[in-house]
């Protein structure tokens, strides 16, 4: 089964190091209840502290809170590392560390969930509705972490406001700059960068809907609405 995520185990110290690369993949979460149980057993077969190196431009909104819940919810030390791009729903994972480093080259980006709905007036108010419920969910953990408004973090949502080590640091979505106080160096295996734009997700999300078989209890078209809406993030 293909995974967004590797986990790597230091043998001399046993510190563990998970590296989140590419998209947060419905291939992986879609209709595969084993997988988030997956991911807790592989987070729960050590103990310590362990280490996040994210360059991922987002993906499947609920696929990353339960990545967000697990990490915020194991008892060891987690810190988060951003290499190259913490956008949209990586971002909320992101939020996850305890300590929040970025690369001088990285950047993190914030927007507000979206989707594609089908229907007359009430569907589409049914599907704002929708929309508003997540955007306030993912507010929760982008307030826990940086201390701003509510009101100010919906407006930076509004812009899709896309933030420089320096900028996510003074608005406290992070801590600090890494390679400032040590020679750390970023690992080798971190995959391709990666450029974001909502065209490109979507394009790489949409491609592998017709590989998936459809769920009988659901028309073509509601199938489709469900899917999108829960990797329109």
């Amino acid at each position: 089964m293909k995974k967004f995520w590797n986990w790597v185990r230091d043998e001399t110290t046993e510190e563990r190091t998970l590296y989140l690369n590419g998209v947060i993949s419905e291939e992986t979460w879609w209709g595969d209840e084993v997988t988030p149980k997956m991911f807790k057993d592989e987070l729960l077969a050590g103990s310590g502290s362990v280490t996040v190196w994210i360059n991922s431009p987002g993906g499947d909104v609920f696929a990353a809170a339960q990545i967000y819940n697990m990490l915020m919810d194991y008892t060891g030390h987690v810190t988060v590392k951003i290499d190259g791009l913490a956008a949209s729903a990586a971002s909320v994972i992101a939020m996850a560390g305890g300590d929040v480093y970025m690369s001088p080259v990285s950047m993190l980006m914030i927007h507000n969930p979206s989707t594609i709905a089908i229907g007359d007036s009430e569907e589409m108010l049914r599907a704002k509705a929708l929309l508003d419920e997540v955007k306030e969910s993912i507010i929760n953990a982008y307030e826990l972490k940086s201390g701003l408004s509510r009101a100010k973090l919906s407006h930076l949502m509004d812009a899709e406001t896309w933030m420089n080590a320096n900028k996510a640091i003074e608005l406290g979505f992070a801590d600090k700059l890494l390679f400032t106080e040590d020679e750390e160096r970023i690992p080798q295996d971190t995959g391709q960068m990666l450029m974001f734009s909502r065209a490109a997700v979507y394009n790489s999300l949409l491609g592998k809907i017709p590989k998936k078989q459809k769920p009988k209890t659901s028309t073509p078209i509601e199938s489709l609405e469900k899917r999108l809406f829960l990797i329109s993030h």
